[in-house]
């Protein structure tokens, strides 16, 4: 098994990491952490154990707004890596460069000359390509969708996924050969992600199961449209059904992320959105991914009420799907993550539950 942890001291992050990067060093907005102005600080937070967010909005804006790149937290790094477990001379392909950091920590591991990594965003995949060349890795730096991953280099030993998707493009599974691993950030919409191992087998399917949780940025072609909850929402709100549960909202928020692969399974196409006031007051929405004047509900909790407030409108009441699902989640005793797996073949995505056998429900819209 390969010691990841030595592998960062030959690669260190500060190597890969930009001037500026933004962190989250207490209450507030994230800070802003500049290597020019402040270099004993910036080296500091690049050797904390924790991410680093170096992009927002596609580079459209700095410090606010969605974070679109980011060095992710090294223990996570090394979590996604150990599952990844590449052999010798392994063919690798990764999907999300971003600074660079983890193809250079794949290239010392399995030679550059075998690692091609694929950014979708031009100006990225330029300066991740001069950190590599600087720092002697002749790894493969492909600008483009990751989505479709990289034909040419096909089959692939592994694929190594730095970012987020709410399927698994089939594509990866194509180009990689039987016996080969995916290691993915699966994030269907509900909740947080999960990670999740694949294994690919000589008929074209992929399965395996989940191995903890991810919270990573979407793959940028996978985002959903919209971000706030009221864009789904139509403003004339016509058509409300109203009423009480006695469910805290709160839970799927809190609960362990196999509750999110569980809604996400069962109640099929819908997003999550969370907002919390200072209060104590929090609102759950449940949203339609695809249709912004489709279904959606919304559920306000309030410090001691015995029950809440439930909005909804549309041709499904998500929140009693929500609800529903959860309940029955309960039921199966609050199962682990790693009780959960995926199986992908051209066609479907099922989530199971213990065996794949056991498929839990639809699987969540493209």
């Amino acid at each position: 098994m390969t010691d990841w942890r030595e592998v960062m001291r030959r690669v260190p992050r500060a190597r890969f990491t930009p001037p500026v990067v933004w962190a989250d060093l207490g209450p507030g907005p994230w800070a802003r952490v500049d290597r020019d102005t402040d270099p004993q600080e910036w080296e500091r937070v690049v050797a904390l154990d924790q991410p680093l967010i170096t992009q927002f909005q596609d580079g459209a804006a700095e410090g606010g707004g969605l974070a679109t790149s980011s060095l992710s937290m090294p223990t996570v790094v090394v979590e996604g890596l150990d599952q990844l477990a590449p052999y010798d001379h392994h063919r690798v392909l990764e999907i999300g460069t971003g600074s660079g950091w983890t193809a250079a920590l794949l290239a010392d591991r399995v030679g550059g000359t075998n690692v091609t990594t694929v950014e979708v965003d031009p100006a990225l995949g330029m300066r991740a390509a001069e950190r590599l060349k600087a720092s002697g890795c002749e790894a493969r730096v492909v600008v483009g969708d990751g989505a479709g991953g990289w034909p040419p280099g096909a089959p692939f030993d592994r694929v190594h996924v730095t970012c987020a998707v709410p399927q698994v493009p089939y594509a990866w599974i194509e180009q990689t050969r039987p016996g080969g691993v995916i290691v993915v950030p699966y994030s269907p919409g509900f909740g947080c992600g999960a990670l999740l191992r694949l294994d690919v087998l000589p008929d074209g399917t992929a399965t395996g199961r989940f191995v903890g949780s991810a919270d990573y940025m979407m793959l940028r072609s996978r985002r959903p449209a919209g971000g706030q909850a009221h864009e789904w929402v139509d403003a004339a709100r016509r058509d409300v059904r109203t009423s009480r549960t006695r469910i805290d909202p709160r839970a799927l928020r809190h609960e362990p992320v196999s509750v999110d692969v569980t809604v996400a399974a069962l109640v099929p196409g819908v997003l999550s959105r969370y907002y919390e006031a200072e209060d104590g007051t929090t609102t759950l929405w449940v949203l339609d991914r695809d249709d912004h004047r489709g279904p959606w509900a919304s559920v306000d909790y309030e410090p001691d009420r015995s029950d809440f407030g439930v909005e909804q409108a549309g041709t499904r009441s998500l929140w009693d799907e929500v609800e529903a699902a959860y309940v029955r989640w309960l039921a199966w005793g609050r199962p682990d993550i790693t009780r959960f797996g995926l199986t992908v073949t051209p066609d479907t995505h099922a989530v199971w539950l213990d065996d794949p056998g056991n498929v839990i429900g639809p699987p969540p819209g493209p």
